[in-house]
């Protein structure tokens, strides 16, 4: 098979969550242990990071493979779901996986897959760690797909584990309270192993107390020991890195920075990894070019200045309307589409009343019609207009701002994935 008819392979062979939601999730690791196995467990010939949380997951990730990067090791990075190219998912130093090697590896894996009928999760987990263990990478950064007790990524054994902002979203699958989602999310610390969570919140703080000290995990809330202050970072009351400059806008990253600088800098106490301070700032800045991260609070054009982020459950928009509010400009117009599963009164009631928007269907079977969207935004008396493809909807806004304008483009990820010029 060529490159495509192996992806066409892959999609029609596999549960895919990413379209068709639940029904593709496997609470277990039945599978991804068995196809780890047939690949002479890839998952224990590399150190690793995990990575877990509601918001700030995926930027965290991108941002701790980065410092690792300028520390001088060879970074293995696995995220999901990717934008715009399936080979996102898997690099090492910002280096996508090659197409012919995605073949290689379907190739190989065809008696398991016929055998095991993993999900289309199940096997790039098992994808990533072959490819990070053949290419001998130093450190392996591996972000949760979704939850984490039972997540795919759950096989490895990490040398610490960060965990981010804890909110609602899935809760069909990872439970109806922050505690029991960050239960499932707590399911990523293993013993022994030390774990930073980013942000300390008052409902879920005492979970990862109690899991910490049943695993006799060395825990570290990040704030309990590093602040802002202008733009150093101090360490208790003393000075620890000056001029830090985050290379990803928007505000909610300083959260995802203090975790990731609180683990790097426990990583180097515990002598997991060396990293100076200097590769710390380094990494922060230069995330961007160093791995390709993309999507987070992104501009994508000037008058109108264009802006997406892949926020999409409520806290991850309660970051985007705070950020809006510190743009300046004339009107502002909103691209907005999401997925079926979303609680459409709730998100849409926090809104911006005065923004015209333009509605639009995300193009995967999740995706809500644009029309359902549209009629629930004006019974709440959101004002716009209903243009299902996601880029015709972009030049219609284009088409109605002004230079002094703002657009912005969210709602999902699986929108931000479609923009032309992401």
């Amino acid at each position: 098979m060529n490159y495509q008819e192996t992806l066409d392979f892959l999609y029609a062979q596999l549960p895919m969550y990413q379209r068709e939601g639940k029904a593709a999730f496997k609470k277990d690791l039945t599978n991804t242990i068995e196809l780890c196995k047939f690949l002479g467990n890839p998952e224990n010939k590399f150190k690793s990071i995990h990575i877990a949380g509601t918001n700030g997951k995926g930027s965290s990730s991108h941002l701790m493979a980065s410092v690792l990067q300028e520390a001088g090791y060879k970074v293995g990075l696995y995220t999901s779901p990717h934008l715009k190219n399936f080979t996102e998912r898997v690099r090492i130093n910002g280096v996508e996986m090659s197409e012919n090697e995605v073949i290689d590896f379907v190739e190989r894996v065809k008696p398991a897959i016929e055998k095991i009928q993993p999900s289309f999760f199940e096997l790039t987990v098992a994808m990533a760690f072959d490819h990070f263990a053949n290419q001998s990478v130093d450190f392996a950064v591996i972000e949760v797909g979704l939850g984490g007790r039972l997540d795919s990524t759950n096989v490895i054994r990490p040398e610490a584990c960060l965990i981010t902002n804890i909110g609602f979203d899935h809760m069909d699958m990872l439970g109806n309270t922050l505690r029991k989602i960050a239960r499932e999310k707590a399911g990523i610390i293993k013993t022994e192993t030390p774990v930073v969570v980013s942000q300390k919140q008052e409902e879920t703080s005492g979970v990862f107390m109690e899991t910490a000290l049943e695993k006799n995990a060395p825990l570290v809330f990040a704030e309990n020991h590093l602040s802002w202050k202008g733009n150093n970072v101090l360490l208790k009351d003393s000075v620890l890195l000056e001029h830090v400059e985050i290379g990803v806008k928007g505000d909610y990253q300083k959260h995802n920075a203090l975790g990731v600088i609180a683990l790097s800098y426990y990583l180097n106490e515990y002598q997991i990894a060396d990293i100076e301070l200097e590769a710390i700032t380094k990494g922060l800045l230069s995330v961007v070019e160093n791995t390709g991260l993309k999507g987070r609070w992104q501009v994508l054009g000037h008058q109108p200045k264009i802006i997406t982020d892949v926020g999409h459950n409520e806290d991850g928009w309660r970051f985007v309307l705070n950020q809006l509010q510190r743009e300046e400009y004339n009107n502002l117009h909103i691209v907005l589409g999401v997925v079926v599963e979303k609680d459409l009164p709730n998100m849409l009631s926090k809104l911006p009343a005065d923004a015209h928007y333009y509605f639009c269907k995300p193009n995967v079977p999740r995706g809500l019609e644009a029309q359902i969207l549209f009629d629930a935004a004006k019974e709440l008396g959101l004002k716009g207009e209903c243009i299902s493809d996601v880029n015709e909807a972009i030049f219609k806004a284009k088409s109605n701002a002004n230079q002094q304008d703002l657009i912005f483009i969210g709602g999902s990820t699986f929108v931000v994935a479609e923009i032309n010029e992401l």
